[in-house]
């Protein structure tokens, strides 16, 4: 069996084309897989909510094969690609007659799409419909495809993790000494507004009272220019550490030398946090926004926080614990990296990619029927 593979790959400074390079690599252990094929016995195409991925989406509607939801939510993909008329009609075609001035309501606000409103409507019903299976990270984004398409056939694969080179020890200590502090919390990635930051910064504010060696990396590129100049007076904090976009290299030297990653999320996409993997990978303790999305990290390999009022008072309170307790940091961390390399490793990933890609090319629909998701 021959499968294509339709992604973004590196250098595209993207999560996805990192996840795919990584996966293309496992998948050929099993079988023959051609990058951008325009024929093959089925498809693999990898989708998320930006336009590096418009072309791919176009074919996965042409010629269905199996559709990787990235993020479950393609509200910001439509807004950033059609023209108002498509957009509305899109929409119509997702939620009903019923929708048209919602509709245009949204494209006017389009401006404002950071906020919650516009991820209540993820537009998933064409991709999942067209699809022969899709494939989601987690029980969250299964329910939001099957809440738009519930005939739809998805499967449940883990987030695959692929363990990188053991970080030079001595580069680790000067990256620590250029830091500062004697505990360093990171926000790694693309800085958007459902990274929470301000709240991050309020929490930091408490934590740096109570545990003056806490630190705060934030490592990554400013996605919204309204937040970064929002953010700008707290990079300048003695206990904020800003690196902006850094090297695959870099970050992973970045993960290794932090102490714990905040990993926050709202509102949602449905995605799986490639950070936040690849930080458990790594034996750090990682602190969740709890929703659906995390539900399948056993209790103690993670901290999960409640999204609300109290937010920023339970989040102050983990990274304080955390900070004053380094031996329960460790301790979380060793249990996440055992349950990422348990659950995560990207051989036994690729596999079950492997099979549903068989099954699906052989027309043999394995992955749904009925109403029941495979979970792995």
């Amino acid at each position: 069996m021959t499968a294509g593979f339709h992604s973004p790959l590196p250098p595209a400074r993207s999560g996805v084309a990192d996840y795919a390079a990584a996966l293309l690599a496992a998948l050929r252990e099993y079988g023959t897989v051609q990058v951008g094929a325009r024929r093959a016995d089925v498809h693999l195409y990898h989708l998320g909510n930006n336009q590096l991925h418009r072309e791919i989406y176009r074919r996965a509607i042409e010629e269905p094969g199996v559709a990787v939801l990235h993020d479950a939510v393609l509200q910001h993909f439509f807004l950033g690609w059609l023209d108002r008329s498509a957009y509305i009609e899109e929409f119509v075609y997702n939620y009903g007659p019923w929708s048209r001035g919602v509709a245009g309501e949204m494209w006017n606000e389009r401006a404002r799409s950071g906020g919650e409103r516009h991820f209540r409507y993820p537009m998933l019903r064409r991709i999942a419909e067209r699809s022969l299976a899709v494939v989601v990270h987690n029980p969250g984004a299964a329910r939001t495809v099957l809440a738009h398409a519930p005939k739809a056939r998805v499967r449940e694969i883990p987030h695959l993790f692929v363990p990188p080179a053991e970080a030079d020890p001595v580069e680790v200590i000067r990256l620590r000494e250029r830091w500062g502090g004697d505990f360093v919390f990171a926000v790694m990635g693309y800085l958007r507004e459902s990274k929470r930051l301000p709240a991050v910064l309020r929490a930091m504010d408490v934590v740096r009272r109570r545990r003056p060696g806490a630190r705060l990396l934030l490592a990554g590129e400013f996605v919204s220019a309204d937040l970064e100049r929002q953010l700008r007076p707290h990079l300048r904090r003695d206990d904020v550490v800003y690196q902006g976009w850094s090297t695959e290299r870099e970050f992973w030297m970045q993960g290794a030398a932090a102490d714990a990653c905040v990993n926050l999320r709202h509102p949602s996409a449905g995605e799986t946090s490639g950070i936040g993997i690849k930080m458990m990978g790594l034996g750090k303790p990682v602190i969740y926004t709890e929703s659906e999305e995390v539900s399948r990290f056993p209790d103690g390999s993670c901290i999960r926080i409640a999204h609300g009022v109290a937010e920023v008072e339970e989040l102050a309170e983990h990274m304080t614990l955390l900070a004053g307790h380094p031996a329960l940091a460790r301790r979380i961390g060793g249990r996440a990296a055992e349950h990422i390399r348990r659950v995560h490793a990207a051989r036994a990933t690729a596999g079950l990619y492997w099979d549903l890609l068989r099954s699906c090319g052989a027309g043999r629909l394995a992955c749904y029927d009925g109403q029941e998701v495979v979970a792995p």
